[in-house]
């Protein structure tokens, strides 16, 4: 046992003293006024059993008792969709794709637990996503994972990146789940806090929706999948929940240990007992174990559970009951079932190798009661733990250098006299260059359903032969995630809106419709009030774009406490979409395709610099504004391009963001090889490197041109026909050429060189 892990395992140990002991409320994380009304609720001292649940059910990572009343924004200003099937307050929110099929996704943070351990961190925290989409009864078919780490040159960034990147990838090549996305970006903010969001999609059919509830006293309480140790106790629950300092790092608990193999079992076990029918009810077992699965499925259910710890299955037979209660062992699963079908259910994990062992029985009582050796050891109102937790409306109020932030421009910085090495350095540079060193350790094509996938704007995958047995359809599902900590630093309500816009806007260059939206929101200590205005500041900017673009959002995760000492991230609220096209075979690829093609910029460029890569890259640069979230704009340029891609219109096209026109005409010419030749008709630095938003490069056969252009104008999406595309090099026509070998060299050597 590491000696983080015994100092929580000392904290809950010494909870089960004598009533004159003083109760460790505080090494758990609680405060003496949340201690104090747990001893309310209870009217008496809480056991050391009941401490274990409600330090872990009231932490900030279970409980988001310091976001709560800014979330309720998602809640209160959604938009109506006749898609969505199930919303905020389950496992994973559920829409509706059309034909009969539902699709579920999710997004959470690993952050904290993969700075300790980068490989199981990261492991974990795929492992623990897929079981999110599971316990919602579908397949798991695709993962993507949006990361952030220091400086890529620090000598911390080396030791964390290639840990977590072989985590993900091991994890998830293990499950069979291609990974068809996401974002790997370097700033010097998270040298110390690197940023691990996983998301996981998964289909089902729409009737076979399954939810976190115990209904129907008599029901057994089963928990099946991997034994239970003293692995990652109080891992997520507590670690990311409390600030890195330095001294506390002997406080830090053990990272989850994950078994990949176990969890394939798993999901081929869930499965069949799904289409048995002998599920009433299931909840996954992550951050807070058996404490979360037992408090919230009473809690949504008949309001009453008895459970006997004695009979959970232990890998260390020395483990007290507080320690199961706040053990977070990986590859675990908690069903209800009817006792009829307790034989069917245990036949069928016996035919998958999954342990299965009934621990309880639902009541109608209203109380979660537990115990173990035959003594009553818990004995709460499960929804106290799981639903009343503390709601904290924290201070806050705008960062004292927030203006002098906002007022320091890029208008004083030097242009550069050179494009041609201005895009070559930006091309480049860490934060633009080819992710493949990253990607390549993915599988990004298991299965056999992936259309698209990295370096495309968004990954997507066929419905189709999905799930055996099912209709076929056309349908294709098209996911991305995007976020930008330096502008939300100049501005977290824009900087959330841009988040949105710019993932909403790579679901449409491919020809899907964005439908819904999940989000992890990663941030400082909310115990700083600066924070705490930046968090509410970018949950109101994404509740408010939500709204204006007509996209729900269906839940999501908050990280606080990413930060060292005093000093915090960047606000980085990570946004990903999901969205449905009719018909795979009409998806658009990325780039430039073929010779002879008509060159198209949609929508308009103005000189908007801050928080630019040209900005950071070139003069290490930030401050002023973002560029404007123009979400009308955003909406008609995703309609132009949906029913574009739907007539067979599009070639090719790529979103404009980091790096402005220039990096979306390079990254165009790699992706097939092909040159172009284009012409500029403004200022050439603001029209190559100007990172304004809601704007697309698209490529359009000749003869289309005219009726796409029509479509442009009917929808007022701005168009200009910039050149033809052929050649070996890209030209920008009385500006710079650069062939487009030097492009691929230039882009493909950075991430080798950095990290081997």
């Amino acid at each position: 046992m590491s000696e983080r892990t015994g100092n929580t395992v000392d904290s809950v140990r010494r909870a089960a003293g004598s009533p004159d002991e003083q109760m460790p409320f505080a090494e758990l994380g609680m405060k003496r006024d949340e201690y104090d009304r747990v001893k309310e609720i209870l009217g008496r001292r809480p056991t050391g059993s009941e401490l274990a649940i409600y330090s872990v059910m009231w932490s900030e990572h279970c409980s988001y008792k310091s976001s709560k009343v800014h979330l309720r924004q998602f809640a209160t200003k959604a938009p109506k969709s006749d898609a969505l099937l199930v919303g905020m307050g389950e496992n994973a929110g559920v829409v509706d794709i059309g034909d009969g099929w539902a699709a579920t996704f999710k997004i959470e943070s690993h952050n904290h637990p993969s700075y300790v351990e980068p490989h199981q961190g990261a492991a974990t925290g795929v492992g623990g996503i897929v079981r999110d989409i599971m316990s919602m009864g579908a397949r798991p078919v695709a993962v993507m994972d949006a990361l952030r780490f220091g400086a890529a040159d620090a000598p911390d960034t080396r030791r964390v990146l290639p840990g977590v990147v072989e985590g993900i990838g091991s994890y998830g090549n293990c499950l069979g789940l291609p990974n068809i996305g996401g974002e790997v970006v370097f700033d010097p903010c998270y040298i110390g806090n690197p940023l691990v969001n996983a998301l996981c999609v998964g289909l089902l059919r729409k009737d076979q929706i399954k939810l976190a509830t115990a209904p129907g006293p008599g029901n057994k309480v089963v928990l099946f999948g991997a034994s239970t140790g003293p692995d990652g106790i109080g891992g997520a629950s507590v670690l990311a929940s409390a600030t890195f300092e330095d001294e506390s790092a002997a406080k830090r608990p053990a990272v989850q240990v994950g078994d990949p193999f176990m969890e394939k079992l798993l999901i081929e076990c869930c499965l069949e007992l799904y289409a048995a029918d002998v599920v009433v009810g299931i909840q996954d077992l992550g951050a807070a174990g058996v404490s979360c699965a037992t408090t919230e499925l009473a809690a949504k259910g008949t309001g009453g559970m008895h459970v006997d710890l004695n009979l959970v299955p232990l890998r260390d037979p020395s483990l007290r009951p507080e320690e199961i209660l706040m053990s977070e062992s990986q590859e675990r699963m908690m069903a209800v079932v009817r006792p009829d079908d307790i034989p069917a259910f245990m036949t069928i994990c016996e035919k998958w190798d999954v342990p299965a062992t009934v621990i309880g029985e639902v009541t109608d009582t209203g109380r979660l009661v537990m115990t173990w050796d035959g003594e009553v050891i818990v004995d709460i109102p499960p929804g106290t733990a799981a639903d009343d937790g503390p709601v904290y409306e924290r201070p806050y109020h705008e960062p004292v250098g927030q203006a002098a932030l906002n007022a320091d421009t890029p208008d004083r910085l030097e242009r550069p006299a050179d494009l041609r090495e201005t895009l070559l350095r930006l091309l480049g540079s860490a934060n633009l260059a080819s992710k493949e060193w990253v990607t390549s350790q993915y599988d990004r094509y298991v299965r056999s359903n992936t259309v698209l996938a990295q370096p495309a704007d968004a990954g997507m995958l066929r419905v189709s032969e999905v799930m055996a047995g099912a209709e076929p359809t056309t349908r294709g599902l098209a996911l991305a995630t995007d976020g930008n900590g330096r502008y939300a630093k100049l501005d977290p309500y824009a900087g959330a809106q841009l988040a949105l816009a710019e993932a909403y806007r790579n679901v449409a260059v491919t020809g899907a419709k964005p439908l819904a939206v999940t989000n992890c929101l990663n941030f400082g200590s909310p115990e700083d009030p600066e924070v705490m205005w930046q968090f509410a500041e970018a949950t109101r900017g994404l509740a408010d774009a939500c709204r204006a673009l007509g996209v729900p959002v269906t839940g999501g995760n908050v990280s606080f406490y990413n930060q060292t000492g005093a000093t915090a991230i960047h606000p980085t609220p990570v946004v990903g979409v999901l969205g449905v096209i009719d018909d795979v075979a009409r998806r658009v690829p990325t780039g430039f395709v073929a010779e002879g093609l008509r060159v198209v910029l949609l929508g308009d460029t103005h000189e908007e610099f801050g928080g630019s890569e040209w900005a950071h890259v070139d003069h290490r640069h930030l401050g002023g504004l973002p560029p404007q979230a123009d979400l009308d704009a955003e909406q008609a340029l995703a309609t132009v391009l949906v029913e574009a891609a739907r007539r067979g219109l599009l070639e090719g096209s790529h979103d404009l963001s980091d790096g402005g026109l220039a990096i979306a005409l390079a990254e165009s010419c790699l992706a097939r090889g092909v040159g172009a030749t284009v012409t500029l008709n403004g200022d050439a630095f603001t029209d190559l490197f100007s990172e304004s938003a809601a704007r697309a490069l698209v490529v359009v056969r000749p003869e289309a041109y005219t009726e796409f252009a029509s479509l442009c104008g009917r929808h007022d999406v701005p168009c200009y026909g910039l050149g033809v595309t052929g050649g070996t090099s890209l030209v920008v026509e009385d500006v710079f050429e650069v062939p487009v070998a030097e492009l691929r060299e230039t882009h493909a050597a950075t991430l080798p060189a950095l990290f081997g």
